[in-house]
């Protein structure tokens, strides 16, 4: 069974500030530069008014995980990762590169002029037997750091644009 990944980051800034950020070619590039971790890039980003789809490619060095993944992965996680987005909602997909783990969901801003809430609910999915669930743990943590750190860049670049 999958660990739930489940985050919301609240914002002072609106929903429709929000997804103009999203909808911003030099705002991802702000944004993987910021927090997309040692060698992250952006692999596609394509722009249609409210539709927007960014793949990206982010790394968690080796120096930041636990022993039980180092074993496995004793160089770090490569992490291609997806989100698409489509009005207020979205979705997002990534998978560890040489790793039998996946993470799927959903991705929502909702909010009004006074503020915004940024919800991502998703699983995290590792199959590797006896080991799986801890990984799975240890991924789930280093997301929500991710997130965080996501979210917070979000809001300190909206407010400098």
């Amino acid at each position: 069974m999958a660990t739930p990944l489940a985050f919301t980051a609240h914002s002072t800034h609106s929903m429709t500030a929000v997804r103009a950020a999203f909808a911003n070619e030099q705002y991802w590039k702000d944004r993987i530069e910021a927090v997309g971790g040692p060698n992250a890039r952006i692999d596609s980003l394509r722009i249609d008014g409210d539709n927007v789809r960014v793949e990206m490619t982010q790394t968690i060095p080796a120096s930041e995980l636990p022993a039980q993944i180092t074993n496995i992965k004793p160089n770090g996680l490569i992490i291609p990762r997806i989100e698409t987005w489509h009005g207020n909602g979205g979705t997002v997909e990534a998978h560890v590169d040489g790793a039998p783990a996946n993470i799927n969901g959903s991705l929502t801003v909702s909010g009004d002029d006074k503020g915004s809430s940024f919800v991502v609910d998703a699983s995290i999915d590792v199959k590797i037997p006896l080991f799986g669930k801890k990984i799975e743990a240890a991924i789930q943590q280093h997301l929500t750091e991710l997130l965080e750190r996501e979210a917070e860049f979000t809001d300190n670049w909206l407010s400098s644009h």
